[in-house]
């Protein structure tokens, strides 16, 4: 029997991401809220209700329409764009696995490409800039408190703000922190070194939560894990002190992400190489960390400084003649 839309739909996320491949929360929530958005948009698309949707519906054209919409009506750009595309490209194939039927649906929707898009440099932060940022929080508060040692770990270990947000005070790998625990992408686990001062802050902060191993590390006002959005607005608020004595801050964009690029530039700055970055900050392939070295301008200027330039010897003017001229200006 062909298993309809919605039982391959809810297979898709319970039998082959869960159980089958047992991808990450994150991820699930991605591809949960791409189907949210799909399911918003074919009703509008083909006149019918989500119920009366079949796998037929999801056709190459459709497919295409439904990302173009992202673009023009959602504002999405071509990286959320691409990661939708992903998502549906996933499924599509569990679906040709069920259903042999539809494999030729499954082709055409797989030959769609992804969109490409110029890459921006890495913004990041000098060491004055960060400094300034890791000063800013109030220390005389508990809030205060909690940020200071929160952006100190996250500049120390370059972390992803999802890494952070989800430390448990079991991830001390010690009652002196001198290192942490962290669980990336992928389930991967990779522990991360601290410095004497990182380690001093943290293992004194500890001491002021609760003795359990599976307690948030970073807790909010209410006892709970910070929030992604909850770690956004606190960051907000030191950048925006920290401007004060540091102006050149007003002008940057900065996310819990440009932390992480500033760890990276920092480290390569003081000479550690690329293959320990990687390891660092959680990288699949040292390949991915080889962007900052593009980023880097402070040490491409070096070079010039390291190479003798060379530029061409004296020449005569020539004049071309005036059928080169009458050519030229076509």
């Amino acid at each position: 029997m062909t298993p309809t839309f919605d039982t391959l739909v809810q297979d898709f996320f319970c039998r082959r991401l869960i159980e089958q491949q047992g991808v990450s929360p994150r991820t699930v929530e991605a591809y949960r809220d791409t189907f949210r958005l799909l399911l918003a948009y074919l009703p509008q698309r083909l006149g019918k209700s989500v119920p009366s949707i079949c796998l037929a519906d999801l056709d190459a054209p459709a497919v295409l329409a439904f990302l173009d919409h992202l673009e023009a009506v959602r504002g999405n750009g071509p990286r959320t764009r691409n990661a939708r595309l992903a998502a549906l490209r996933s499924f599509i194939q569990y679906a040709a696995s069920r259903d042999p039927t539809a494999w030729p649906l499954t082709r055409r929707v797989l030959a769609i490409p992804s969109k490409r898009y110029t890459k921006p440099l890495l913004g990041h932060l000098t060491r004055e800039e960060m400094q300034a940022v890791l000063d800013a929080p109030d220390a005389a508060t508990w809030a205060g408190r909690r940020d200071r040692v929160l952006l100190a770990v996250m500049y120390n270990t370059g972390a992803r703000v999802s890494e952070v947000v989800g430390l448990r005070r079991g991830d001390l790998t010690d009652d002196n922190a001198r290192s942490l625990r962290i669980r990336g992408k992928g389930r991967k686990e990779r522990v991360v070194p601290l410095w004497k001062k990182t380690a001093a802050i943290l293992a004194d902060w500890s001491k002021r939560l609760e003795d359990r191993p599976d307690g948030p590390l970073f807790p909010n006002a209410r006892g709970g894990p910070l929030s992604r959005s909850g770690f956004e607005d606190r960051l907000a608020l030191a950048v925006e002190k920290a401007a004060v004595s540091c102006p050149g801050l007003r002008d940057k964009t900065i996310s819990p992400h440009t932390i992480r690029h500033t760890t990276a530039m920092h480290l390569l700055q003081s000479g550690v190489d690329l293959t320990i970055i990687a390891l660092w900050l959680g990288h699949e392939s040292p390949e991915t960390t080889h962007q900052y070295v593009e980023a880097d301008l402070k040490m491409k200027e070096e070079v010039l400084t390291k190479v003798k330039g060379l530029s061409p010897g004296p020449t005569s003017y020539r004049p071309k003649g005036k059928l080169l001229e009458f050519l030229d200006k076509l």
